[in-house]
């Protein structure tokens, strides 16, 4: 997934935006986006979304609220037999409570009668000082595991931030490090890493910077706030040609020679480590 969109699922008007602008994952919102006396309009909203018959388009992804809010059971009764492609857990602390909430969804996927694991997982792992702490738990903590994502707003109220960008629009430096963090955590986790909002959806300059240097790290994709910015996180992530053509070469190269596990390709040494960022490259 490159592009994943946040809609507020209170808004059948912005869900009908969302579902048509081209983003690989659209995330209705039970969460920040929508205020506490609107939260049954959102899960009747991501409900009627999840069921209505599509023959293609985006993966739906919820975020329901966290944990520790009093109302995540309420959105996952609301949600969870309409079976969406994953649920976007916000204010993770670690892979306790991704572990937490994959034990919700099983009780669920039993009662609806789905398959077990049916329902992905990807938590927002960077929304508060202790989160960061805890980023080397997500590593074997479930199966539903699909991606982990990064988030510096909830951060910088953690952290009493003035600011959580530069004066160019780079990430300051406490903010650099749990973007960073959240990525080694992924790697560690073998799950795509999502990167961070850009909040400034008018300024897509910098977004296409941004995007190009989350590309450049390692991060899979995205999370965007509106529909103007999912073409530059869709170009930009895609493989460029010199990147695929490169690819094929390792796969070719170590499918030539299945026996050895270090070739020499262009006069360069390769091994599994490259073979897997091949295979990743062209989405095998």
């Amino acid at each position: 997934m490159r592009s994943l969109l946040f809609t507020p699922a209170n808004s059948a008007r912005k869900i009908e935006r969302a579902l048509a602008c081209g983003a690989d994952a659209v995330i209705l919102d039970l969460e920040d986006s929508v205020s506490a006396s609107a939260k049954d309009d959102a899960r009747r909203g991501a409900r009627e979304a999840l069921s209505s018959p599509r023959a293609n388009g985006p993966r739906l992804i919820v975020r329901v609220n966290g944990l520790a809010s009093g109302e995540i059971d309420n959105d996952l009764d609301a949600i969870a037999h309409c079976a969406p492609f994953a649920i976007m857990l916000p204010k993770a602390c670690g892979g306790v409570d991704a572990q937490h909430l994959s034990v919700k969804l099983a009780v669920r996927e039993a009662q609806c009668g789905l398959a077990d694991g049916s329902i992905g997982v990807i938590p927002i792992a960077t929304e508060s000082a202790d989160a960061l702490f805890g980023l080397a738990s997500y590593r074997a903590c479930t199966a539903r595991l699909v991606a982990l994502a990064w988030s510096a707003e909830d951060l910088t109220v953690s952290l009493g931030a003035r600011a959580n960008r530069l004066a160019g629009g780079g990430w300051t430096p406490p903010f650099m490090f749990a973007r960073n963090m959240a990525l080694f955590a992924a790697a560690s986790a073998s799950t795509p890493a999502i990167d961070a909002v850009f909040t400034n959806f008018r300024d897509l300059q910098t977004l296409r910077r941004e995007c190009a240097e989350a590309h450049r790290d390692g991060f899979s994709g995205k999370l965007a706030i509106h529909p103007d910015q999912v073409a530059i996180i869709n170009e930009t992530f895609m493989p460029s040609q010199d990147e695929i053509t490169r690819a094929r070469a390792i796969q070719e190269a170590f499918a030539a020679a299945p026996a050895l596990g270090v070739l020499s390709l262009d006069g360069a040494m390769i091994d599994a480590a490259h073979l897997a960022w091949a295979k990743r490259v062209l989405g095998d």
